[in-house]
């Protein structure tokens, strides 16, 4: 008999697609290997790391839906060799280029994605918009983003400082944050947060306080 599993990755490959479409039984445990870390994370895998390459981010080149930066993606502690067959685009950059480009993506309001081998530490990360980037889409069309990928933090409201302006809104990549009604203030769904945390500096108030997520 044939593994429904097999047979959907042969489908899938014989298409014109690049993602290959999997079947995934009932009961099947999924391991998270995407993580949201935040700027101060993100910061810290950075100084950790031994070599930076920084390039372009592919979603954002091919759809051209947005004016963020375009050369947000970073390889890390990768030889010539790998960045020359795989890593189109990219160029080794010193520490200070490369934080430079992670600040200015996150005053652009993207969020950093980490990507990890199971067992292994973070040798690449992106920084993404949900109106370029594929699998954001589709985060935001599901409910359970929160166990589709890993984030440590979460984001707090505080009503009692909130003016109502709604910049967390229109910043929120997820959905996390519902628009007041009647005069009220925004609202936040924590399920619905992946603690990317670009909501935090848009408040005018400080009335977002970042959190670590509680297991």
């Amino acid at each position: 008999m044939t593994d429904p599993i097999d047979q959907a990755q042969t489908q899938a490959s014989d298409s014109n697609d690049d993602y290959i479409a999997v079947a995934v039984p009932v009961h099947v445990r999924l391991e998270s290997r995407q993580s949201v870390v935040s700027l101060d994370e993100a910061e810290e895998i950075l100084r950790r790391a031994t070599s930076i390459a920084l390039g372009p981010c592919g979603c954002r080149k091919d759809a051209g839906r947005c004016d963020a930066p375009i050369d947000t993606c970073l390889a890390l502690n990768r030889t010539d060799e790998e960045l020359a067959g795989e890593w189109e685009g990219f160029a080794p950059v010193t520490i200070e280029r490369a934080l430079e480009a992670l600040r200015l993506s996150h005053d652009a309001g993207l969020v950093h994605l980490a990507y990890r081998k199971p067992g292994r530490e973070i040798t690449e990360f992106c920084s993404c918009c949900s109106c370029c980037c594929w699998m954001f889409q589709k985060l935001r069309e599901s409910a359970f983003g929160g166990e589709l990928i890993a984030s440590g933090f979460v984001a707090e409201h505080d009503q009692a400082t909130c003016i109502g302006c709604g910049a967390c809104v229109d910043r929120c990549h997820f959905d996390a944050w519902a628009a007041a009604r009647n005069g009220g203030k925004p609202t936040l769904d924590p399920a619905r947060c992946l603690g990317c945390g670009v909501c935090v500096p848009s408040c005018p108030a400080g009335a977002i306080s970042f959190v670590a997520r509680s297991t």
